[in-house]
C-alpha cells in the first residue's frame, strides 16, 4: 500500500474528468487522474461517441455510393472487410485519441492511477487494481464516474444474442436481422450503422415518434430517410419478452392495441438509456448528497460535501461528453477561487444519423409548454442550392422572441446539422437578435446560408422562400 498526497483527484477519465484534470494542472495543481480502464477517454473515446462515429462514416461511404446513382454514377456494391473495418476504428481512430491524451497528460505531470477508486472520506480515495491498494488523499476531489446502459428489468441482458451499445461497438459480427429497441439516439444511429452493413434492422419505440426531445418538424425529415434504409420502424410497440436461443432470441412485440406478435432476430440491441454510475463510490463515507441515482450539486458544481465536486452524467440530463467538459473546467475554476457557475444559455444535442438532426436552446414543442410569445422561423432546404448539390433533404428552424427578438433556440437536420448547430449555439450564449444572423454575410452556396435565411424569414424578407412580410 502506498499513500500519495494531491491538491486534486479526479476520479473517472472521460470527457469531463481529463478535461478539469488538464486546467488543473495547467493552473499550478498537482493532479491525480483515477479510472479503472488502462486507457484514458472513458467510454465516450473507448466505447461511444467515437467508434460510433468512425462506423457512421463508414455508413455514410455506403449511402453515398449508393445513392449516387441518381446523377449519374454507379457503383458496385462495398465489399466490407469486416476484420479491416474494425481494426481502423478500434487502432487508427481510437487507439490514436488515447496515444494523444497519454502524450497529454505526460506533458501537465498529470498522475494517471489506473484503478477502482472508492472514496473512503471526504478526502480520501482507495484506488485498487490486481491486489495492490493505493490510498490518494487530495484537498478536493471532482467526481467524473459517467454512466453506463440502463437495462429494463423485464428484459435479460446475459445472453451474447442480446447487446448493449458496447456489444454493437464491438462489431463482432453483421447479424442477417438486427431488433433495435429505443428510437432515441443511441439506436437510430447503431442501427443506422448496421442497415448499411447489410443487416436487416426493426426499431421499436414505445412512444409515438422517434428522438422523444426533438421537435417533430425535424423528426418527420429523418424519419422519411430511415424508412428508406431500415426494414421497419415500429412506433408506440413494446418489447414483452425477449428469450435467447442457441442461434438468436424470440422477441415478443406488443402494439399499443396489446396486439402481441412473436418474431425472431440474430441479435437485440438494447437502447434504451443510461443511468449514472453513483453505486458502489463509498458516498456514504461522505456528504455527498444523491437524488435518484443523481449527485446533488450547485452551480459551481459543489456538493453537499465542501471538498467533492461532481460533474458530467452523475449531475444529471442532459448526459452529454460537451456538457462535463464544460462542468469540468467550472468545478476547477471553483476550486481555484475564481467566481463562476454553470449557466449556459443552450447546450447542443447532435444526432449523427443519416441525415443529422441537432437541436440547442428551447425547442419550439419547450417554447410552446412555457406559454412563450415566439415566432419560428423556418428554411426549408430546398431552396438551397448547396443543399440541393447535396441531394439531400433537410429544415433549419430558429424559435425567435416576439417581443425583444431573441434568438431562443435552433433545430436542424440534414448533412452537417452538427455542424452548423455551433453558430445558434454562439449566437443564444451571445444573446443575439434575429438582426445579427440575418444581417452576417454568410459565404454562397453553403448549408450555413440556411440560419441567415430562417432569420430573415422571422421578417419575411428571407430571398430564396416567400413569407408575408412582419408588421
Amino acid at each position: 500500500m502506498s499513500d500519495d498526497k494531491f491538491d486534486v483527484a479526479v476520479l473517472g477519465a472521460g470527457p469531463g474528468g481529463y478535461a478539469a484534470a488538464f486546467l488543473a494542472a495547467d493552473m499550478g495543481m498537482n493532479v491525480a487522474l483515477i479510472d479503472q480502464e488502462p486507457e484514458p477517454g472513458g467510454v465516450c473515446l473507448n466505447r461511444g461517441c467515437i467508434p460510433s462515429k468512425a462506423l457512421l462514416h463508414a455508413a455514410e461511404v455506403i449511402y453515398a455510393s449508393r445513392e449516387a446513382s441518381q446523377f449519374g454514377l454507379a457503383f458496385d456494391d462495398p465489399d466490407i472487410d469486416l476484420d479491416k473495418l474494425r481494426n481502423w476504428k478500434q487502432n487508427d481512430v481510437v487507439g490514436a485519441m488515447n496515444a494523444g491524451l497519454r502524450q497529454l497528460i505526460k506533458q501537465r505531470n498529470v498522475d494517471y492511477i489506473q484503478g477502482r477508486g472508492t472514496l473512503t472520506g471526504s478526502n480520501t480515495i482507495q484506488v485498487k487494481r490486481e491486489g495492490d491498494t493505493r490510498t490518494v488523499q487530495a484537498e478536493r476531489i471532482i467526481l467524473a464516474t459517467g454512466s453506463r446502459p440502463a437495462f429494463p428489468p423485464t428484459l435479460p441482458h446475459t445472453s451474447p444474442h442480446v447487446w448493449t451499445s458496447r456489444d454493437a461497438l464491438a462489431l463482432g459480427k453483421i447479424p442477417e436481422r438486427l431488433l433495435v429497441v429505443g428510437g432515441g439516439y443511441i439506436g437510430l444511429e447503431m442501427a443506422t450503422v448496421y442497415a448499411a452493413l447489410g443487416s436487416d434492422v426493426t426499431v421499436v419505440e414505445m412512444t409515438d415518434s422517434l428522438l422523444p426531445g426533438a421537435d417533430r418538424d425535424l423528426v418527420r425529415v429523418l424519419a422519411r430517410s430511415l424508412d428508406d434504409k431500415l426494414s421497419e420502424i415500429r412506433l408506440k410497440t413494446r418489447v414483452e419478452e425477449l428469450v435467447s436461443q442457441d442461434q438468436g432470441v424470440i422477441a415478443t412485440l406488443a402494439d399499443e392495441d396489446n396486439h402481441y406478435t412473436k418474431e425472431q432476430f440474430d441479435n437485440v440491441l438494447i437502447a434504451t438509456g443510461r443511468r449514472p454510475n453513483t453505486e458502489d463510490l463509498g458516498l456514504e463515507h461522505t456528504g455527498v448528497v444523491v437524488d435518484r441515482g443523481f449527485v446533488q450539486v450547485g452551480p459551481d458544481r459543489r456538493t453537499n460535501d465542501p471538498s467533492i465536486y461532481a460533474i458530467g452524467d452523475i449531475t444529471g440530463q442532459p448526459m452529454l461528453a460537451h456538457k462535463a467538459s464544460h462542468e469540468g473546467r467550472i468545478a476547477v475554476e471553483a476550486i481555484a477561487g475564481n467566481d463562476v457557475r454553470f449557466d449556459p444559455r443552450a447546450i447542443p444535442a447532435v444526432v449523427f444519423t443519416q441525415p443529422e438532426l441537432a437541436w440547442t436552446g428551447i425547442t419550439e414543442a419547450e417554447a410552446k409548454a412555457e406559454g412563450l410569445d415566439f415566432t419560428v422561423g423556418r428554411f426549408p432546404w430546398a431552396a438551397s442550392g448547396r443543399a440541393k448539390t447535396l441531394g439531400g433533404e433537410g429544415l433549419t428552424k430558429l424559435i425567435i422572441d416576439n417581443t425583444t427578438e431573441l434568438i431562443l433556440g435552433a433545430g436542424i437536420v440534414g448533412p452537417g446539422a452538427g455542424e452548423l448547430i455551433a453558430e445558434a449555439t454562439l449566437a443564444i450564449e451571445m444573446g443575439a437578435v434575429a438582426n445579427d444572423l440575418a444581417l452576417t454575410i454568410h459565404a454562397h452556396p453553403t448549408l450555413a446560408e440556411t440560419l441567415m435565411e430562417a432569420a430573415e424569414s422571422f421578417h419575411g424578407t428571407a430571398t430564396h422562400i416567400y413569407r408575408p412580410k412582419r408588421r
